[in-house]
């Protein structure tokens, strides 16, 4: 018997992803899961700490950890119309809504993390928005709401619930990227550690593909699982979320999928946000 730590965000669309996986008897596919649940960018920062031999990582800290882990075919968060929103009050949106690069420059941002991919986008986006704050990607919109913070980078299910919130949409950093680089957004990914014989990363690769398949199956009934780590959400939000972040790209990223991520990490390059292109990139995910 196999085992495994494993580490994934309590967002439904995990919860979703994961639901089978940790719950099925490990006798069947012989390896057993420890599993911890936290926020994407504690996941990021564990990540550089080796702490999961499998684990969800935004694609922006990936960039990084190439060294250390592979890219796993299945249980990506990848997609179009799943980025990033960029809001402010809608006091201060009537001002900066025509040259929102200027009011940037200068703004003071919460963002959900540094390694998280949509900090990767703000940047490449509006290279001068330097003065960002890591917040908890739940506490943002409060965070703007309350004057701490003249702008906010939402996450999540936080883009179906900024507005009824009295919150105004600066930019979708998403659609920024789809229109300059014709590109699907790369958001988060399942990596495993290199270490790992590749009989195991196949079986584990596999295990989650038929995880996504066992959820679907089940749709739209919410498991128990999803809904007990949902927080408040409410069950519509739940299916939102799931609908926007589980789709084609989470069962495979063959095609579409691995050149947008080829494309995000050459974008980083070319911006000077990493110092050198991870080697033979493609070569990394795990195939079979």
């Amino acid at each position: 018997m196999e085992h495994l730590t494993l580490g994934f965000s309590p967002c439904p669309n995990d919860t979703f992803i994961f639901d089978q996986l940790v719950h099925e008897n490990p006798d069947k596919n012989g390896i057993e899961y420890e599993f911890g649940l936290a926020d994407v960018e504690q996941l990021n920062q564990w990540a550089f700490e080796g702490k999961f031999d499998v684990t969800k990582l935004s694609y922006s800290a990936f960039l990084h950890l190439t060294d250390q882990y592979v890219l796993l075919d299945s249980g990506s968060a990848l997609g179009f119309g799943v980025g990033p929103l960029l809001i402010t009050t809608r006091e201060k949106y009537g001002a900066i809504k025509n040259d929102p690069a200027a009011f940037l420059a200068n703004a003071k941002i919460a963002i959900p993390g540094k390694y998280t991919t949509a900090n990767l986008l703000l940047s490449l986006a509006f290279p001068d928005a330097k003065n960002k704050t890591e917040v908890l990607f739940s506490d943002i919109e409060q965070g703007v709401l309350s004057g701490n913070y003249d702008a906010g980078l939402i996450i999540h299910e936080n883009r179906f619930t900024y507005a009824d919130k009295g919150l105004e949409k600066i930019m979708d950093c998403g659609a920024w990227w789809e229109e300059q680089f014709k590109a699907a957004i790369p958001l988060g990914g399942i990596v495993i550690r290199k270490s790992l014989a590749p009989e195991i990363k196949l079986k584990v690769q596999n295990q989650i593909k038929a995880s996504i398949k066992n959820s679907w199956q089940q749709y739209p009934t919410l498991s128990e699982f999803v809904k007990m780590h949902a927080q408040e959400m409410s069950e519509e939000v739940m299916r939102k979320h799931i609908n926007l972040y589980v789709n084609e790209y989470s069962s495979s990223l063959e095609g579409l999928g691995d050149q947008a991520i080829e494309t995000l990490f050459k974008q980083a390059f070319a911006s000077g946000l990493i110092k050198e292109m991870p080697e033979q990139f493609k070569l990394s995910i795990v195939s079979g």
